[in-house]
Protein backbone atom coordinates (compact mmCIF):
# COMPACT_ATOMS: atom_id res chain seq x y z
CA UNK A 1 0.00 0.00 0.00
CA UNK A 2 0.98 3.38 -0.58
CA UNK A 3 -0.30 6.77 1.01
CA UNK A 4 -1.27 9.51 -1.34
CA UNK A 5 -2.41 12.92 -0.28
CA UNK A 6 -5.11 15.04 -2.18
CA UNK A 7 -4.84 18.73 -1.56
CA UNK A 8 -7.47 21.07 -1.50
CA UNK A 9 -7.07 24.99 -2.73
CA UNK A 10 -8.55 28.13 -3.26
CA UNK A 11 -6.08 29.79 -6.15
CA UNK A 12 -5.84 33.60 -6.59
CA UNK A 13 -4.50 35.33 -9.58
CA UNK A 14 -1.68 35.67 -8.15
CA UNK A 15 0.80 32.91 -9.03
CA UNK A 16 3.39 33.95 -6.17
CA UNK A 17 0.54 33.72 -3.25
CA UNK A 18 -0.84 30.63 -4.84
CA UNK A 19 2.94 29.16 -4.50
CA UNK A 20 2.49 29.70 -1.16
CA UNK A 21 -0.25 27.74 -0.57
CA UNK A 22 1.06 24.77 -2.69
CA UNK A 23 4.47 24.66 -0.65
CA UNK A 24 2.53 24.51 2.46
CA UNK A 25 0.72 21.67 0.99
CA UNK A 26 3.61 19.50 -0.12
CA UNK A 27 5.16 20.16 3.22
CA UNK A 28 2.46 19.01 5.30
CA UNK A 29 1.96 15.83 2.69
CA UNK A 30 5.74 15.12 3.54
CA UNK A 31 5.42 15.50 7.28
CA UNK A 32 1.96 12.72 6.75
CA UNK A 33 4.66 10.56 5.02
CA UNK A 34 2.80 10.19 1.69
CA UNK A 35 4.40 9.39 -1.46
CA UNK A 36 2.11 11.33 -4.09
CA UNK A 37 0.37 14.62 -3.66
CA UNK A 38 -2.36 15.76 -6.02
CA UNK A 39 -3.55 19.22 -6.48
CA UNK A 40 -6.44 20.89 -8.30
CA UNK A 41 -6.84 21.98 -11.98
CA UNK A 42 -6.01 25.69 -12.49
CA UNK A 43 -3.49 25.85 -8.88
CA UNK A 44 -1.33 28.24 -10.44
CA UNK A 45 -4.12 30.75 -11.31
CA UNK A 46 -7.89 32.04 -11.11
CA UNK A 47 -8.20 34.44 -13.59
CA UNK A 48 -11.32 37.15 -13.83
CA UNK A 49 -11.89 36.67 -17.83
CA UNK A 50 -9.77 35.52 -20.45
CA UNK A 51 -8.20 38.17 -21.53
CA UNK A 52 -6.62 38.76 -17.83
CA UNK A 53 -5.68 35.05 -18.31
CA UNK A 54 -3.61 35.74 -21.33
CA UNK A 55 -1.93 38.50 -19.41
CA UNK A 56 -0.48 36.10 -16.45
CA UNK A 57 0.13 33.01 -17.70
CA UNK A 58 3.74 31.66 -18.27
CA UNK A 59 5.80 29.13 -19.56
CA UNK A 60 6.39 26.60 -16.90
CA UNK A 61 10.13 27.69 -17.13
CA UNK A 62 9.62 30.81 -16.12
CA UNK A 63 6.12 30.48 -13.74
CA UNK A 64 7.07 31.77 -9.80
CA UNK A 65 4.43 29.25 -9.21
CA UNK A 66 6.15 26.05 -11.07
CA UNK A 67 9.76 27.10 -9.66
CA UNK A 68 8.95 27.49 -6.05
CA UNK A 69 7.08 23.35 -5.99
CA UNK A 70 10.32 22.17 -8.37
CA UNK A 71 12.39 24.19 -5.88
CA UNK A 72 10.59 22.52 -2.71
CA UNK A 73 10.79 19.01 -3.93
CA UNK A 74 14.56 19.30 -4.68
CA UNK A 75 15.22 20.54 -1.61
CA UNK A 76 12.57 17.58 0.80
CA UNK A 77 14.61 15.02 -1.74
CA UNK A 78 18.03 16.28 -0.59
CA UNK A 79 16.46 15.83 2.63
CA UNK A 80 15.69 12.11 1.94
CA UNK A 81 11.81 13.31 2.30
CA UNK A 82 10.83 12.23 -1.59
CA UNK A 83 7.55 13.67 -2.88
CA UNK A 84 6.18 13.22 -6.18
CA UNK A 85 3.47 16.37 -7.48
CA UNK A 86 0.85 16.27 -9.86
CA UNK A 87 -0.43 19.46 -10.59
CA UNK A 88 -3.06 21.75 -12.52
CA UNK A 89 -1.41 24.43 -14.50
CA UNK A 90 -1.58 26.94 -17.59
CA UNK A 91 0.80 27.56 -20.62
CA UNK A 92 1.13 29.33 -23.46
CA UNK A 93 -0.60 28.26 -26.69
CA UNK A 94 2.38 27.27 -29.67
CA UNK A 95 -0.58 27.74 -32.20
CA UNK A 96 -3.41 30.19 -30.36
CA UNK A 97 -3.70 33.23 -28.91
CA UNK A 98 -5.57 31.19 -26.21
CA UNK A 99 -3.75 29.11 -23.15
CA UNK A 100 -3.59 25.34 -22.39
CA UNK A 101 -5.05 24.02 -19.46
CA UNK A 102 -2.36 20.85 -18.58
CA UNK A 103 -1.53 18.64 -15.74
CA UNK A 104 1.90 17.97 -14.67
CA UNK A 105 3.31 15.18 -13.29
CA UNK A 106 6.43 16.49 -11.38
CA UNK A 107 8.92 14.18 -10.03
CA UNK A 108 10.15 13.85 -6.94
CA UNK A 109 13.74 15.52 -8.19
CA UNK A 110 11.52 18.36 -9.15
CA UNK A 111 11.71 17.46 -13.24
CA UNK A 112 8.49 17.81 -15.13
CA UNK A 113 8.18 14.10 -16.26
CA UNK A 114 4.48 13.70 -17.70
CA UNK A 115 1.67 16.50 -19.44
CA UNK A 116 -1.70 15.91 -19.77
CA UNK A 117 -4.06 18.91 -22.14
CA UNK A 118 -7.55 18.97 -21.06
CA UNK A 119 -9.50 17.69 -24.31
CA UNK A 120 -13.04 18.62 -22.99
CA UNK A 121 -13.64 22.16 -22.20
CA UNK A 122 -16.54 23.35 -20.09
CA UNK A 123 -18.66 25.83 -22.03
CA UNK A 124 -22.59 25.86 -20.24
CA UNK A 125 -24.93 28.15 -19.26
CA UNK A 126 -26.90 27.07 -16.20
CA UNK A 127 -30.08 29.28 -15.43
CA UNK A 128 -30.04 31.23 -12.91
CA UNK A 129 -27.10 30.32 -12.53
CA UNK A 130 -23.10 30.68 -14.16
CA UNK A 131 -22.39 31.45 -17.53
CA UNK A 132 -19.10 29.78 -18.35
CA UNK A 133 -17.19 29.28 -22.14
CA UNK A 134 -13.56 27.98 -21.07
CA UNK A 135 -13.32 27.47 -25.01
CA UNK A 136 -13.01 31.39 -25.17
CA UNK A 137 -9.36 31.27 -23.43
CA UNK A 138 -8.60 27.79 -23.43
CA UNK A 139 -7.46 25.64 -26.42
CA UNK A 140 -8.48 22.00 -26.44
CA UNK A 141 -6.26 19.11 -26.21
CA UNK A 142 -6.35 15.99 -29.03
CA UNK A 143 -5.16 12.68 -27.30
CA UNK A 144 -5.17 10.91 -24.09
CA UNK A 145 -2.18 10.43 -22.57
CA UNK A 146 -1.44 6.94 -22.03
CA UNK A 147 -0.64 5.91 -17.80
CA UNK A 148 2.37 6.34 -16.07
CA UNK A 149 4.14 4.30 -13.48
CA UNK A 150 4.16 6.10 -10.13
CA UNK A 151 4.83 5.10 -6.60
CA UNK A 152 1.12 4.59 -6.03
CA UNK A 153 0.76 2.64 -9.20
CA UNK A 154 -0.23 3.34 -13.11
CA UNK A 155 -1.37 6.74 -13.28
CA UNK A 156 -4.60 8.15 -15.95
CA UNK A 157 -4.53 11.81 -15.88
CA UNK A 158 -7.80 13.95 -16.87
CA UNK A 159 -9.32 16.95 -16.06
CA UNK A 160 -12.53 18.45 -14.38
CA UNK A 161 -15.08 18.74 -17.03
CA UNK A 162 -13.44 15.05 -18.61
CA UNK A 163 -15.50 13.27 -15.79
CA UNK A 164 -18.42 13.52 -17.55
CA UNK A 165 -17.17 11.51 -20.31
CA UNK A 166 -17.06 8.03 -19.49
CA UNK A 167 -14.99 7.22 -22.51
CA UNK A 168 -11.92 9.21 -21.54
CA UNK A 169 -11.95 7.07 -18.28
CA UNK A 170 -12.58 3.83 -20.09
CA UNK A 171 -9.72 4.37 -22.48
CA UNK A 172 -7.47 4.83 -19.70
CA UNK A 173 -8.38 1.76 -18.08
CA UNK A 174 -8.04 0.28 -21.20
CA UNK A 175 -4.69 1.83 -21.33
CA UNK A 176 -3.53 0.04 -18.11
CA UNK A 177 -4.46 2.75 -15.73
CA UNK A 178 -5.00 1.40 -11.93
CA UNK A 179 -5.38 5.09 -10.46
CA UNK A 180 -7.62 7.66 -12.55
CA UNK A 181 -6.97 11.55 -11.05
CA UNK A 182 -9.59 14.51 -11.86
CA UNK A 183 -7.94 17.75 -10.55
CA UNK A 184 -10.87 20.08 -10.83
CA UNK A 185 -12.86 23.70 -10.19
CA UNK A 186 -16.46 22.61 -10.24
CA UNK A 187 -18.73 24.66 -9.83
CA UNK A 188 -21.08 25.04 -6.67
CA UNK A 189 -24.40 24.40 -8.60
CA UNK A 190 -22.45 20.85 -10.32
CA UNK A 191 -20.39 20.15 -7.50
CA UNK A 192 -23.60 20.13 -4.93
CA UNK A 193 -25.91 17.86 -7.77
CA UNK A 194 -22.46 16.14 -9.68
CA UNK A 195 -19.33 16.17 -8.09
CA UNK A 196 -19.17 12.64 -5.68
CA UNK A 197 -21.87 11.24 -8.07
CA UNK A 198 -19.38 11.25 -10.99
CA UNK A 199 -16.66 10.45 -9.05
CA UNK A 200 -17.82 6.91 -7.60
CA UNK A 201 -19.29 6.28 -11.61
CA UNK A 202 -16.18 6.41 -12.83
CA UNK A 203 -14.32 4.43 -10.06
CA UNK A 204 -17.00 1.62 -10.19
CA UNK A 205 -16.64 2.01 -14.44
CA UNK A 206 -12.85 1.82 -14.66
CA UNK A 207 -12.64 -0.29 -11.47
CA UNK A 208 -10.17 2.52 -10.56
CA UNK A 209 -8.88 4.14 -7.56
CA UNK A 210 -10.29 7.79 -8.80
CA UNK A 211 -8.35 11.09 -7.15
CA UNK A 212 -10.44 14.60 -7.14
CA UNK A 213 -8.07 17.25 -6.02
CA UNK A 214 -10.83 20.42 -6.31
CA UNK A 215 -10.48 24.30 -5.76
CA UNK A 216 -12.92 25.55 -2.69
CA UNK A 217 -14.37 29.21 -2.02
CA UNK A 218 -14.36 32.35 -3.15
CA UNK A 219 -11.55 33.29 -6.19
CA UNK A 220 -9.60 36.58 -5.18
CA UNK A 221 -9.65 37.51 -8.83
CA UNK A 222 -7.96 40.56 -8.01
CA UNK A 223 -4.56 39.69 -5.84
CA UNK A 224 -2.49 40.50 -9.38
CA UNK A 225 -3.86 43.78 -9.68
CA UNK A 226 -7.32 45.32 -9.41
CA UNK A 227 -9.57 46.12 -11.32
CA UNK A 228 -9.11 48.73 -13.42
CA UNK A 229 -11.94 51.62 -14.22
CA UNK A 230 -15.19 50.18 -15.79
CA UNK A 231 -13.81 46.33 -15.96
CA UNK A 232 -15.55 43.81 -14.46
CA UNK A 233 -15.01 40.47 -13.88
CA UNK A 234 -17.00 36.98 -13.42
CA UNK A 235 -17.13 35.88 -9.81
CA UNK A 236 -16.04 32.70 -9.26
CA UNK A 237 -16.59 29.87 -6.62
CA UNK A 238 -15.71 26.22 -6.44
CA UNK A 239 -17.26 23.68 -4.77
CA UNK A 240 -14.53 22.12 -3.12
CA UNK A 241 -15.00 18.25 -1.41
CA UNK A 242 -11.45 16.71 -2.84
CA UNK A 243 -11.78 13.24 -2.26
CA UNK A 244 -10.08 9.87 -2.73
CA UNK A 245 -12.42 6.92 -3.78
CA UNK A 246 -11.72 3.12 -3.97
CA UNK A 247 -13.11 0.27 -7.14
CA UNK A 248 -15.77 -0.62 -5.44
CA UNK A 249 -16.93 3.52 -5.37
CA UNK A 250 -16.40 4.36 -1.69
CA UNK A 251 -15.10 7.51 -0.59
CA UNK A 252 -12.16 6.71 1.67
CA UNK A 253 -11.09 10.45 2.24
CA UNK A 254 -12.85 13.79 1.45
CA UNK A 255 -11.20 17.12 2.60
CA UNK A 256 -13.37 19.63 4.79
CA UNK A 257 -16.10 22.28 3.80
CA UNK A 258 -16.11 23.87 6.80
CA UNK A 259 -14.08 26.88 6.14
CA UNK A 260 -14.04 26.84 2.57
CA UNK A 261 -11.65 28.74 0.33
CA UNK A 262 -8.88 27.48 2.92
CA UNK A 263 -6.30 24.50 1.95
CA UNK A 264 -6.91 21.19 3.29
CA UNK A 265 -5.35 18.04 2.60
CA UNK A 266 -6.86 14.19 2.70
CA UNK A 267 -5.53 11.07 2.69
CA UNK A 268 -5.49 7.46 1.53
CA UNK A 269 -4.29 4.25 0.87
CA UNK A 270 -3.52 3.08 -2.64
CA UNK A 271 -3.97 -0.48 -2.39
CA UNK A 272 -3.38 -2.61 -5.58
CA UNK A 273 -3.72 -5.62 -4.23
CA UNK A 274 -7.17 -5.11 -2.93
CA UNK A 275 -8.01 -3.31 -6.80
CA UNK A 276 -6.73 -6.77 -8.20
CA UNK A 277 -9.25 -8.08 -6.60
CA UNK A 278 -12.44 -6.02 -7.11
CA UNK A 279 -11.09 -6.97 -10.58
CA UNK A 280 -11.07 -10.52 -10.51
CA UNK A 281 -14.43 -10.73 -8.38
CA UNK A 282 -16.49 -8.84 -11.47
CA UNK A 283 -14.09 -9.22 -14.38
CA UNK A 284 -15.74 -6.61 -16.46
CA UNK A 285 -12.49 -6.34 -18.88
CA UNK A 286 -12.93 -9.71 -20.46
CA UNK A 287 -16.91 -9.48 -20.89
CA UNK A 288 -16.95 -6.33 -22.56
CA UNK A 289 -19.25 -6.08 -26.03
CA UNK A 290 -17.41 -4.09 -28.34
CA UNK A 291 -18.66 -6.36 -31.52
CA UNK A 292 -22.29 -5.14 -30.06
CA UNK A 293 -21.46 -1.62 -29.80
CA UNK A 294 -19.86 -1.29 -32.59
CA UNK A 295 -16.46 0.38 -30.90
CA UNK A 296 -13.60 -0.23 -27.85
CA UNK A 297 -12.50 2.83 -25.95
Amino acid sequence: MVLVAVGQMCSSSSLVENAVSAVRLITRAVSLNCKVLFLPEAADYIARNAAHSKEIVKPVTESPFIIEIQKTLKKFHAEGKSIFVSVGVHEPSETSDRVKNTLLWISDKGKIEQRYQKVHLFDVEIKNGPILKESASVEPGNEVLKPFETPAGKLGSAICYDIRFPEIALRLRTLGAEIIQFPSAFTMRTGVAHWALLGRARAVDTQCYVVMAAQSGSHNTSADKPLAEGETATKRESYGHSMIIDPWGTVLAECSDILPGKEDICLADIDLERLESFRQNIPLWTQRRPDVFGYDV
